[in-house]
């Protein structure tokens, strides 16, 4: 599918070039095509190609492609020199979690760049030591006279790297605090948050302003939030990704569902005329009502006027017409029946007292969410003679945190002893879990 690319020659609130792709996979091949051909290019000249690298779910594809690219179309990476973003503090190379194992994993053990030109700050450095260890990632960066291309992925603070708000632009590698929303989103890799570390060594903002050229990434309607703010508003070390406007040769490289917050996207009526149709009507009366807090029926000619609508009065006819058509349809999506009311008019109400059987399916992370989430519709879909079914997509069983696990033996084992069965073979067991718990290390998988 051909990305949609801004066109700078019209009206936009963005400051960055964005391209947007169908999906996150399309996007990647995007990015690993450009490193491919600085790789290439570089082979040519005999030169090192340096690359500035990130981890996280968001470059994951990417170095499955330039994994594809070496093996099946000999893509060699011995000219090629890297340097990761950052790495917890501390974490131990071997720990599954760290960044390390991370970039061996997706990329580093696949393909045949030298161990000598990896670098991956280090979270095993005394801490007396940090410093000195980071002033020298800097100066064998700067040895290379930067990065060629830097990738980066954004957090929901608007980090990059580690580069936690407040940051500013003229920092560099260092140790930073992590921000409680980044050790909680961190919270799914190491199961619990007590686990996550609360520090990392990252590379500043000055030292990502070295790369010639820079991929910000980001997949999702999670990240769409923070997108917009760092591509369309002001430059603040609140929100660290926002410094990337001021980079000479940054490109965004977004899906769709990231890009659903953009205003040309959410609001296109601000920025461009549009084709109107009901479903946008709908968006756009909806957020002139929120914008200026009244309700749709009062809405007036003016406030479409003033607020870059009056070009949909001009479609619809007037405000009160326009008013009433949706307020209705808004008020013909109400109802009683959450199996809904397949072809039933309901121009008058009230609504039939018996609604169309149907089979339903509800998706439940774990089990219990269903109830917790939507316990009242589940219900009354029930009740109402619907065929409802559940599928749990998790057995549910990383939720139970270690300590839970210890209680719950014991709870077992005092329980037992309480009905005076013999206990010796549960002893036994018991025991095995404790020990086994006891020497668990960091993030490792249960047993």
């Amino acid at each position: 599918m051909t990305p949609h690319t801004l066109d700078h020659s019209a009206k936009t609130l963005e400051r960055l070039p964005v391209t947007i792709f169908e999906d996150d996979s399309l996007a990647s091949l995007e990015i690993a095509d450009s490193i491919a051909e600085l790789i290439i290019a570089r082979q040519k000249s005999n030169e090192t190609a340096v690359l500035g690298l990130a981890t996280g779910a968001s470059p994951i594809k990417v170095y499955r492609e330039l994994v594809r690219k070496h093996k099946e179309d000999g893509l060699s990476f011995k000219n090629v020199v890297t340097f990761n973003l950052d790495e917890y503090y501390p974490m131990e190379k071997e720990s599954i979690l760290s960044y390390y194992y991370f970039m061996h994993h997706h990329l580093f053990d696949h393909v045949d760049i030298p161990k000598s030109n990896i670098h991956i700050p280090d979270g095993t450095i005394p801490i007396e030591k940090v410093k000195e260890y980071c002033d020298e990632y800097e100066k064998k960066i700067d040895a290379y006279g930067g990065l060629d291309i830097q990738i980066l992925g954004i957090g929901r603070t608007g980090h990059v790297g580690f580069n936690e708000p407040p940051s500013f632009k003229d920092s560099q590698t260092r140790l930073v605090k992590l921000d409680p929303i980044t050790i909680s989103d961190a919270t799914r890799e190491f199961i619990r948050e007590d686990l996550v570390p609360r520090r990392a060594i990252t590379m500043g903002i000055k030292t990502i302003f070295k790369a010639k050229k820079i991929f910000l990434m980001a997949w999702g309607e999670k990240k769409a939030s923070i997108l917009k703010d760092a591509i369309e508003g002001n430059i603040s070390e609140d929100i660290p990704a926002s410094f990337l406007q001021d980079h000479p040769n940054t490109e965004v490289i977004i899906d769709e569902n990231a890009a659903l917050e953009l205003t040309r996207f959410k609001t296109p009526w601000i920025v461009s005329l549009c084709e109107w149709n009901d479903s946008l009507a709908k968006r756009a009366v909806v957020w002139l009502s929120q914008k200026i807090n009244k309700p749709i029926l009062k809405l007036t000619e003016e406030d479409y006027k003033l607020n870059e609508l009056g070009d949909l009065l001009v479609y619809y006819g007037s405000a009160q017409e326009l008013n009433v058509k949706m307020f209705t349809a808004f008020q013909h999506t109400i109802t009683g029946w959450p199996g809904g009311k397949p072809n039933t008019d309901d121009t008058f109400r009230p609504e039939r007292s018996t609604p169309a059987k149907k089979r339903i399916i509800i998706f439940s992370p774990h089990p219990d969410d269903d109830v917790i989430s939507m316990g009242g519709t589940f219900l009354r879909l029930v009740e109402q003679g619907h065929d409802v079914h559940v599928a749990y997509q998790t057995s549910g069983n990383i939720a139970v945190f270690d300590s839970d696990a210890r209680r719950f033996a014991d709870f077992a084992f005092d329980f037992m002893q309480s009905l005076g069965m013999d206990t010796s073979k549960y002893d036994a067991s018991r025991n095995e879990v404790i020990e086994a718990l006891k020497s668990k290390k960091r993030g490792e998988v249960d047993v």
